[in-house]
């Protein structure tokens, strides 16, 4: 559609016009018969779609949902057996879509197959009757779209999609809520350094995360990723021997680790091999409210209902008394991101978030990441081996390159 557009628009532009010819550009006829040319059909197809009175209009001055129709009139014309559709709802306004999907439901009524390639759940018609799920070039799930639809995964995608004006829970108690200035930076390291046995682990690592911030750290196994990590959460004992300043406090000017760690929310792959404990998801997320694995004392109203808002933003409130462990992999990693950010820490710690998992719950997570990065104050430091794991929300990149024994340092704005 935009070669079409920009090609009738460069005609006006072109010299070779004879002096005072106006070219206006292709008729919607002209354009729909580019290919096949039978007027009568022409004439069906358009009276079929209601557009047949658009038919000597110039199709540059046709609106997104006419253009629409009029490239899908082009495409019937060879009358094919099998029609494909790359996102044919996009662009499009409520009715329009509505006049689309009646359209289409038309045609397959009268046997032409027909393959939607979608990007939302809430654009699949309902004359649709099956279904795959495409997660990083792989069918996940192909059945029956209404079995489909009614996995718990799936539907959890689903209704991710639903969530743009959605707001996180509240902290138990907003009136305490540590609040950092927004003009501080919340890490600052200055020629950062750990060696092991003279071997170094960071070598003169320069590095700071401002305010609004989310960052991505990127690097193979053994370069420093985890061991810049425990720096920050303050479980390294080299931290002190480093310029380093943490959310506004030079490290060893006397701050305790609870001034470090109240900041910071914190998931990875081994927190979740070692959340063994036989918990409810409910309680895996109300846990966050008493930084423990599993309940061990009594909890408040106002942390209990916190947590139902927390499992009805997540579409979990059916699972909510399931076994933890019963749950798919990827859910349980939601979970614990989810008990991360019960107290909105200034910073969210993502450590390997993907490891182990498939590609439907990849997209689960990934998708997740974003959306809650979207409300709230926190910051996200993502740490992974691959670039492309990144989630959308992800402003900055830091990379640890290999040079000879040791690494370098790169930082890109994305």
């Amino acid at each position: 559609m935009q070669k079409l557009l920009s090609d009738e628009w460069q005609r006006n532009n072109t010299d070779m016009l004879s002096e005072g010819e106006d070219d206006t550009g292709s008729t919607t006829a002209e354009i729909i018969q580019s290919e096949v040319k039978d007027s009568k059909r022409c004439q069906q197809l358009a009276a079929q779609f209601g557009i047949e009175p658009l038919l000597d209009r110039r199709f540059k001055y046709l609106s997104t949902g006419e253009t629409r129709k009029a490239l899908l009139c082009q495409t019937l014309m060879s009358q094919p057996d099998l029609l494909v559709l790359d996102e044919p709802f996009d662009g499009l306004d409520v009715n329009s879509r509505a006049q689309l999907a009646q359209m289409l439901q038309m045609l397959n009524a009268q046997g032409v197959t027909t393959v939607l390639v979608l990007n939302r759940f809430d654009d699949i018609p309902d004359f649709i009757e099956h279904v795959g799920v495409l997660a990083e070039c792989e069918l996940t799930h192909v059945g029956n779209r209404l079995d489909v639809l009614s996995q718990a995964l799936v539907a959890q995608l689903a209704h991710s999609e639903n969530l743009a004006d959605m707001r996180l829970p509240e902290t138990e108690d907003p009136r305490q809520q540590d609040q950092l200035p927004h003009d501080q930076p919340r890490i600052i390291l200055k020629n950062g350094h750990v060696h092991y046995n003279d071997r170094p682990i960071l070598n003169h690592l320069d590095w700071q995360v401002d305010p609004q911030q989310h960052w991505q750290i990127v690097g193979p196994n053994g370069a420093g990723k985890s061991t810049l990590l425990s720096l920050i959460t303050g479980d390294h004992p080299q931290g002190y021997s480093n310029d380093l300043t943490l959310f506004g406090r030079r490290r060893g000017s006397g701050e305790t680790i609870w001034d470090i760690k109240k900041h910071i929310g914190y998931v990875s792959s081994n927190l979740h091999l070692e959340y063994r404990v036989s918990i409810s998801l409910r309680n895996v997320i109300l846990s966050g409210f008493l930084d423990s694995i599993g309940i061990y004392q009594a909890t408040s109203d106002r942390q209990e209902k916190l947590t139902d808002q927390w499992l009805e933003m997540l579409g979990m409130q059916a699972l909510s008394h399931h076994p933890f462990h019963d749950l798919s992999w990827g859910q349980q990693r939601l979970a614990l991101i989810a008990r991360a950010l019960v107290k909105h820490p200034a910073l969210l710690i993502l450590d390997e978030p993907l490891q182990g998992l498939d590609p439907i719950n990849r997209q689960l997570v990934k998708r997740w990441i974003d959306i809650l990065m979207t409300d709230g104050n926190s910051q996200l430091l993502f740490v992974s081996h691959h670039a492309e794991d990144a989630p959308e929300c992800i402003t900055h990149r830091l990379t640890f390159i290999a040079e000879g024994d040791t690494y370098r340092y790169q930082t890109d704005r994305l």
